[in-house]
Order: C-alpha cells, then sequence, then structure tokens
C-alpha cells in the first residue's frame, strides 16, 4: 500500500482523438484570404467563431473538450499513477486527521510532482487553513488542492497569434534533447491542418542529425524548408528562411535555434543574433519566441527557463515529452517564476500530439481516477 494510502482511503461512494490542438475545443479558423485587415490577421489561431452554435455543434464542442481531457490523461498516466498510490495512502476508512504530520506527508507527495517547495508549501497552506484538527476524507482535501494548483496555474488559453502581416516568423529555443525539432514539426503540422503556408528554418547547423530530422518532417507535412552548410552561421539559415517565406508569399516561417547548453554564454549570443537579423527584414520579428521545455527534466527546466529567458524574450513555452514523466507538476513553478504562458503540451511521438494547454483540464488529468 502507497504512501497516500496510508493517509486516506476514499469511503465508498457512491474519443476519438483530437486532429490537431486548434480542433480540441474550438471551429478551425481557416487562413485569412489575401487582402482581409489586420483584425483577421491578428486573431489567435483558437479564436472563437461568431455564429451561434447550434445544439448538434455544441454537443460537437463538448466531445471535443472530452477528447481533450482524455489526452491529457494519457500524456499525464505516470504523474497521476504516482498521486493514486501515494495519496490514497493518507488515508484511513473513516478519514484521516489533519495534523501536521498529516500535512507534512502531503507536502512530500506533492514535492514528488516537481511541482516544488514553494507551490507545494501554498497548497498545503490551503488544505491546513481548511481542515486544521479536522477529520477529512479523500475527497474533501482533493478538491482543495485541486482549487489551490488551478489557482497558481491559471492563465488564459495562449495560442499562437497571427502576425498584422504574414509571414508570422516564430524562433523556437530549447537545449538538445528537449523535444524542439519533434516540436517544430508539431507546430508545423497545427498550422499544415489550417491550409496555411509554412517555411521551416533549419538553423540547428551544429546538429546534422536535427537538420535530416527537420528536413523528413517537412517532406512529411508538405512545408518548405531552408537549410545551411554543416557548422554554417544558423543566423543567415534563418535570414535566408524569413526571406523565402516573404518571397513566396508563406503564412509562417518557423526557425530552429541551436541548442547547446543554456550556460554557454556564446549560444545566448548567437540567439540574440538571430532575433537582430531577421528584425531588419520585417521589424517586428520575431512575433514569438518559443521555449521548448522537456518534462521529464523536471526541476532542470526551470533552469534552461531562466537562461534562455535572460538571453531572448520568450513569449511562451512548449513542455514536451510530458507523457514520459511523473514529473507533470513542474509546470507549476514556470509559471510562478517566470510568468510566461505555456502555450502547449506535447503528449505524443505523432504529429498531432500536440495540446493547447488549459490549466483546468489538466489538474483534472492530474488526479483523475482518484476517487474511484
Amino acid at each position: 500500500m502507497g504512501l497516500f494510502d496510508k493517509l486516506f482511503k476514499p469511503s465508498p461512494q457512491v474519443a476519438e482523438p483530437l486532429k490537431s490542438p486548434l480542433e480540441t475545443e474550438r471551429p478551425a479558423v481557416q487562413s485569412p484570404p489575401a487582402g482581409t485587415g489586420e483584425e483577421a490577421r491578428d486573431a489567435p489561431l483558437s479564436a472563437q467563431a461568431t455564429a451561434p452554435v447550434d445544439p448538434p455543434a455544441a454537443d460537437a464542442a463538448a466531445q471535443k473538450k472530452l477528447g481533450l481531457f482524455e489526452r491529457f490523461k494519457q500524456g499525464l498516466k505516470k504523474t497521476t499513477q504516482l498521486l493514486q498510490t501515494d495519496v490514497r495512502d493518507l488515508f484511513k476508512n473513516e478519514g484521516r486527521l489533519v495534523d501536521d504530520v498529516f500535512l507534512e506527508d502531503l507536502r512530500a507527495i506533492l514535492i514528488k510532482t516537481d511541482m516544488g517547495p514553494k507551490a507545494a508549501g501554498q497548497t498545503i497552506d490551503e488544505v491546513h487553513k481548511a481542515y486544521r484538527a479536522r477529520v477529512v476524507h479523500l475527497e474533501d482535501v482533493l478538491k482543495t488542492v485541486k482549487a489551490k494548483l488551478k489557482e497558481l496555474m491559471a492563465q488564459d488559453e495562449a495560442p499562437i497569434r497571427l502576425a498584422a502581416q504574414k509571414p508570422t516568423v516564430i524562433m523556437v529555443a530549447g537545449v538538445n534533447g528537449s523535444g524542439k525539432t519533434t516540436s517544430i514539426a508539431k507546430l508545423a503540422q497545427l498550422f499544415r491542418s489550417q491550409g496555411m503556408q509554412v517555411v521551416l528554418g533549419a538553423g540547428d547547423t551544429f546538429r546534422a542529425a536535427a537538420v535530416e530530422q527537420l528536413t523528413i518532417w517537412a517532406g512529411r507535412l508538405g512545408a518548405e524548408i531552408v537549410r545551411g552548410d554543416p557548422g554554417s552561421d544558423p543566423a543567415s539559415v534563418a535570414h535566408r528562411a524569413v526571406a523565402s517565406a516573404i518571397k513566396s508569399g508563406a503564412d509562417v516561417c518557423i526557425l530552429d535555434t541551436a541548442g547547446r547548453l543554456q550556460t554557454q554564454q556564446n549560444l545566448m549570443q548567437e540567439l540574440t543574433k538571430i532575433q537582430r537579423v531577421i528584425s531588419k527584414l520585417i521589424p517586428e520579428a520575431p512575433h514569438e519566441v518559443l521555449l521548448v521545455l522537456d518534462a521529464t527534466g523536471g526541476q532542470n527546466g526551470i533552469s534552461q527557463a531562466r537562461g534562455f529567458t535572460e538571453a531572448v524574450k520568450c513569449t511562451g513555452i512548449v513542455l514536451a515529452k510530458i507523457d514520459g514523466t511523473a514529473k507533470g507538476g513542474v509546470i507549476v513553478p514556470i509559471r510562478q517564476q517566470f510568468g510566461l504562458p505555456v502555450k502547449y503540451i506535447g503528449i505524443g511521438e505523432k504529429a498531432d500530439d500536440l495540446a493547447l494547454f488549459q490549466p483546468d483540464a489538466f489538474v483534472e488529468a492530474m488526479f483523475s481516477g482518484m476517487l474511484s
């Protein structure tokens, strides 16, 4: 019997996969035709349609939302298994007295998910205030814990916003092995599924494997790719990719970057140079700077985020490989310390396995099945 079951034993109580992250809850937004106004081009990719929703459409939307929850559940399976085992072990048939021992045991369980001592402490404080010296059951504590975590993770949905004039330039950063190249492919699939023309810039020129991998993805997805010679200047590749996107009238240009460790000062200078070079072609570019973090790295993601945000102005985070770890709680300290929105999470290895981050659904998925 796990730690969570010793403290609490619950009293007896009586979808198809989404085709793309943009289709999870809202109607797909088509690429605006040439000549549409700035309002249309600047709308978020997940913007809702303005037409009234009839009952069948509402039912379909509900099914899609359920599908997203199921995908989160699958992606957070390891985190959920850890919580189910340990949290249930905290409770006895007649409930559990909320004392110092109980609170410390619960704190240790939450920290195991890599949410960090600050978030765990804030959550424990809520449980303490609500139930101190009372005998409680699992469902009581779960309600309080989930409410606090939703509060700590709260953010508006943060899809990629299209620039007023195409192309929208997206720069993607992250250390080697973080899932950066695969995340770029998933982003490209997201845009291609909306009928948009995409240009990829293979700027990780120091890793031949990354360039080849991105080239293969480009072929599969029907995206144009701009490459450079091995070891060539990444900023040059970025410049040519943006220039190509402008010339071809592409909707989106996604730029890969070198992924050496964030402690290397030359890497950070290189990222800054890329921003400076492409801004000569489009002053507002890059319109988005996404940092890809590997969820399996847990708290190391905090160090990575700090290093990259100090070098370039990141606009959001893509949390990759959430399906491969029990450390799904790492989203909490990332949100707390950097204030960056988590835009998407990677929940599998397929091109469609990228989901728009929704805090409430994420938290519910973390604790799913706890009372069954």
